[in-house]
């Protein structure tokens, strides 16, 4: 497989035919994105078993997939999994709970295991980024503590601190909210998209709260049986007639102040 040899920055994302299942069975099939631009965050929406968290799996050259996922001039599923993550980092719904690092030492070891460190830095200047992210994630207090000590919530924002400080040109987020409060879910929702920006780093993330994925998404894919449904801005995608379709409800959707107002009013 090759490895990355282009510079990347400014590049778009572009996903067209993917194919991508488990044991023999097509979970994803033919799946096509039109190009997706630095600095865009995009959510991923759809029921239980849409196939989102097998679609970010594929883009981060976690399971096989044919077809073809284009940043820029790269093909990324010609890279091997060590060029993947110099491009591309994934954190997952899942989290690991044994693990005897604190919160510091486990963002220090993301820096010195990405581009970011490679031989760039004194161990002075990686500290100071490593604290600088779990300051911005908002889990400063928490930089000397065990990461197997932390709650499900802290655990989320101490992974998405080691995210973030790789830098990486693509970020694919599993549901990064799930076990947060409103504050930290809110809190974290301003700060990537506010780093996807100042970066042109691409964002695309798996999301369950309709609400929050309107009110911070540039852009929204609803996925069902592995199919797009729906796909343009929060306004364009996210539709009475679409959320009646993809999750069977019946729902008022009514452009608000900061993002839309969806008031689900019965199962269908």
């Amino acid at each position: 497989m090759t490895q990355p040899h282009c510079d990347l920055s400014g590049a778009s994302l572009s996903i067209t035919g993917l194919s991508t299942g488990y044991g023999g069975k097509a979970i994803v099939s033919g799946l096509d994105l039109a190009p997706i631009e630095p600095g865009a965050v995009v959510s991923l929406l759809g029921p239980n078993a849409a196939g989102k968290t097998t679609l970010l799996r594929s883009l981060a050259g976690l399971q096989p997939a044919t077809g073809s996922v284009r940043l820029g001039d790269q093909e990324l599923l010609s890279l091997s999994l060590a060029g993947h993550a110099r491009i591309v980092t994934y954190m997952p719904q899942s989290l690991p709970q044994r693990v005897a690092l604190t919160v510091l030492e486990g963002v220090i070891g993301a820096i010195r295991a990405s581009p970011v460190g490679d031989g760039n830095l004194s161990d002075g200047d990686i500290v100071d980024r490593a604290l600088e992210v779990i300051e911005r994630v908002g889990i400063g207090h928490l930089a000397m503590s065990g990461l197997n000590h932390l709650s499900g919530g802290q655990r989320q924002l101490a992974s998405l601190a080691q995210a973030l400080v790789r830098e990486p040109r693509v970020l694919l987020l599993d549901e990064p909210i799930s076990a947060l409060d409103l504050h930290y879910q809110l809190r974290v929702m301003k700060l990537v998209r506010q780093l996807a920006k100042e970066r042109g780093m691409i964002v695309l993330m798996v999301l369950h709260d309709l609400a929050i994925a309107a009110r911070w998404s540039d852009r929204v894919v609803l996925l069902a049986g592995g199919q797009v449904v729906a796909d343009g801005t929060p306004e364009q995608a996210i539709t009475a007639q679409v959320l009646a379709d993809v999750y069977r409800v019946q729902a008022r959707v009514e452009p608000g102040p900061s993002g839309l107002n969806i008031a689900i009013e019965d199962v269908l």
